[in-house]
């Protein structure tokens, strides 16, 4: 039922030895599979944490690192919630989804987590959370469940993904800006790959 895997006591870069890039973004189908995926195998905990990545976009180290407190308000999962990256050092909020929020309330029951608790739970005790390696180490069995080539995809992919379909859908990069956190428009531009992407639909669209 907790399927979070334990981390060696000496951890190590998740990507060491493997190859880097630009990580694709989850399609809708995908997202779909991979939650039916979860919820038949009965994973509470990888369900919450995989809804909240793809809703919050967060990176993999904010991400990691909240706790119940950061999203719970009087006893509830709150719809909206704000937190201040590492990265950065400036905050960024971020929709909870209804579905979200009932999978995280559940999982959190679940666990009997406290608001000061880690949202993500390590095992060792020497660790209060889930490591980013970790998070890496589900994110590949989880796309691996669903036929999907885990060395195209990779924690990015789930801070890419709503970003992505939300580009798509408004093409406001400004709204994708904010959600990302990015100080720059042009980091937000060049996190999207939009330019090659646009280009390529309209070659698509360009009959000779």
């Amino acid at each position: 039922m907790y399927s979070f895997f334990d981390q060696s006591a000496e951890e190590q870069v998740w990507n060491k030895g493997k190859l880097v890039g630009q990580k694709a973004p989850l399609k809708p189908r995908d997202i779909w599979a991979i939650r039916v995926r979860l919820q038949l195998a009965n994973k509470p905990g990888d369900l919450a944490l995989f809804n909240l990545a793809i809703d919050s976009k967060l990176r993999a180290c904010d991400l990691v690192s909240l706790k119940v407190r950061d999203i719970c308000h009087d006893g509830r999962v709150a719809p909206r919630a704000k937190v201040m990256q590492q990265k950065t050092g400036r905050p960024v909020q971020f929709e909870i989804t209804r579905q979200t929020r009932v999978a995280l309330e559940a999982w959190i029951d679940l666990a009997e987590l406290g608001l000061t608790d880690a949202l993500f739970p390590s095992r060792l005790k020497a660790s209060p959370h889930l490591s980013t390696r970790q998070y890496a180490r589900l994110l590949e069995s989880w796309v691996a469940s669903v036929g999907l080539d885990p060395i195209a995809y990779g924690t990015h992919s789930m801070r890419r993904t709503k970003a992505s379909l939300i580009y798509r859908k408004t093409k406001n990069l400004r709204a994708v800006q904010l959600l990302l956190g990015h100080t720059r428009l042009d980091s937000t531009v060049r996190y999207l790959g939009i330019e090659i992407d646009d280009a390529l639909e309209v070659a698509e669209q360009t009959e000779l």
